[in-house]
């Protein structure tokens, strides 16, 4: 293939720099053919030819390694416009358990809730909320469940969200701490990931990770200055749970709770974000922190389908 044909082709950003490097295109080069960053490109030559990089660049690259994915999580997905005994049915008739429950308590089968805070002009709202899930099972639980969301014709729209939790019993303080910085530090990189209803600091149900302080610097000063994680969370966020990043989940059923995704019922969507979460978690309990938050260093974390996924979502909802 040549440069033009590859640059053309339907494979993914990855695929795409491996081809050109094979054609003998420098890293800078694959940057400006592909229109990405040279630390996204640095990043995929070093996994594919790691005995050309010198031992500075291979230490660098060593020094964070991934875990597998198998953490426990769960997810509540918010729609409308469902009937909730047809959504019962439909996911049942997969496979699944599910039944009426309320949102108090955790269970050990899927259930379907109402939600005040969504508003849809056709039909009830609800929440599907998951039992506990783990690793690569979950996820193909939760892909049977967003195909039942689609053939019961839900709703979505921007006052519905998707928050994610994971187990969080696990972290010690300076992993908290280490995670709620990388949030800050990446958040305005994150927002580029959402629609405009779900950036910033204007959703009531998903504040700034800055909305006390006003700066980061001031965020990143009470982090330092707390000594437990409830005093951590009454001066970051006044022990409110409807932060992007929720700590007051953890005093009530032990998880972090990732509240800043928008409302869908598309399982990849869904899945490219709790695949990058896993990271970030993962990423900070190894206590490695971000310097700058760009899309760029996160690809020091991200797999590479995840990264293409969100390298094509940020321009995508850029326009």
């Amino acid at each position: 293939m040549t440069a033009q044909e590859i640059l053309n082709s339907t494979k993914t950003k990855t695929r795409k720099m491996q081809l050109l490097f094979e054609l003998g295109h420098t890293r800078t080069e694959v940057a400006r053919m592909l229109g990405t960053g040279y630390g996204f490109v640095q990043n995929v030559y070093a996994r594919t030819y790691p005995d050309r990089i010198g031992r500075r660049a291979r230490a660098a690259i060593a020094r964070y390694t991934p875990t597998l994915f198998n953490r426990k999580f769960g997810i509540e997905i918010e729609c409308y416009g469902v009937n909730r005994q047809q959504l019962i049915e439909t996911i049942r008739a997969k496979g699944i358990a599910c039944n009426n429950g309320s949102r108090r308590g955790q269970s050990n089968n899927w259930k379907i809730t109402t939600d005040g805070s969504i508003s849809g002009r056709r039909g009830a709202a609800v929440e599907v909320v998951s039992p506990i899930l783990r690793g690569a099972d979950g996820l193909a639980q939760l892909e049977k469940v967003c195909e039942a969301l689609t053939e019961c014709r839900a709703l979505i729209n921007k006052t519905c969200g998707l928050h994610v939790h994971f187990d969080a019993n696990h972290l010690g303080l300076k992993q908290w701490k280490t995670l709620f910085k990388n949030y800050i530090k990446g958040e305005g990189t994150i927002d580029s990931m959402m629609p405009r209803s779900r950036r910033g600091n204007g959703n009531r149900y998903i504040k700034s990770m800055i909305n006390k302080t006003g700066s980061a610097t001031g965020a990143y000063g009470r982090i330092e200055r707390a000594t437990t994680l409830k005093g951590m969370a009454s001066s970051l966020t006044g022990r409110d749970r409807y932060y992007k990043l929720n700590v007051e989940s953890f005093f009530r059923q032990g998880s972090v709770e990732f509240r800043q995704h928008s409302g869908t019922r598309e399982f990849s969507k869904m899945k490219n974000w709790i695949l990058f979460l896993h990271r970030l978690v993962d990423y900070s309990e190894q206590g490695f922190l971000m310097q700058s938050g760009t899309f760029e260093e996160m690809g020091k974390f991200m797999e590479d389908n995840n990264h293409d996924f969100y390298h094509n979502r940020i321009q995508d909802l850029a326009v």
